[in-house]
């Protein structure tokens, strides 16, 4: 293995990785955006409102990224009032197909996620503050999202991170991202392992900077459940002596 090479290849790699991280940002913003009414919906107990939720998450989760991403670049071009239409600009552009495609599918993966996070919000928590007078809207945006993100964090953050190692398909379509570059640099080096050792080595970097996101996130979200077992730890002995006495 020539490390020289392996060094040397990581500069080059490195618009293909700036465009790598803007896919997976977009993709992920534009899935979320999808996912937060999609899974209000789904977590309802209206059959009505949540079997086509359950359809689409279905098709989406049920289908390979890959074939999604071929129906969307190579598909859509064939439909006639698709190209005569004002989105056709925007969808003869890989790097645009490719946002759609892997934000429909962040959606549906997020929708089920947020879906499970919603039902694990306690009861509890939605009683009182119906009893406290607030309407469902504000209820929905102060008590149920919050409570059900923060349960969904760990989980998500998986996701964002299946996201980011799924950005490699857009390579399949012509656009120079990380894995689109090393693919690139190989033709041009006929170095194959060392291109991309390094390509692995800033995914690498990549997801450990996300995974350290996240667990912030979740470290601050969840400050307010470690006071609480704080003290009751404090309290525990006085608990105890009490009960001894």
């Amino acid at each position: 293995m020539d490390v020289a090479l392996i060094v040397q290849t990581i500069p080059q790699l490195l618009n293909g990785l700036a465009l790598t991280v803007l896919l997976t940002t977009a993709s992920v913003v534009a899935g979320s955006f999808i996912a937060i009414p999609l899974a209000l919906a789904g977590a309802s107990g209206s059959r009505v409102i949540s079997l086509p939720v359950r359809a689409y998450t279905f098709v989406f989760r049920g289908t390979p990224l890959l074939v999604q991403l071929f129906l969307v670049y190579y598909g859509l071009g064939q439909l006639e009032w698709v190209r005569a239409s004002v989105a056709w600009p925007i969808l003869r552009d890989p790097f645009w197909c490719a946002l759609v495609a892997f934000s429909l599918n962040n959606s549906a993966y997020t929708t089920e996620i947020l879906r499970g996070g919603l039902r694990a919000v306690p009861p509890g928590e939605i009683e009182a503050a119906k009893a406290l007078g607030m309407p469902l809207l504000l209820r929905i945006r102060r008590i149920i999202l919050p409570i059900a993100f923060r349960l969904s964090l760990p989980a998500y953050g998986n996701e964002v991170i299946l996201m980011l190692k799924a950005s490699s398909l857009a390579s399949t379509i012509t656009i120079m991202e990380l894995t689109g570059t090393a693919r690139k640099i190989v033709a041009q080096t006929f170095a194959p392992y060392e291109v991309f050792v390094a390509a692995a080595l800033l995914y690498l970097t990549v997801t450990f900077l996300f995974t350290s996101v996240f667990s912030l996130i979740e470290l601050r979200l969840s400050k307010h459940h470690r006071r609480i077992d704080n003290e009751r730890k404090a309290a525990e002995p006085a608990r105890l002596s009490r009960e001894l006495a």
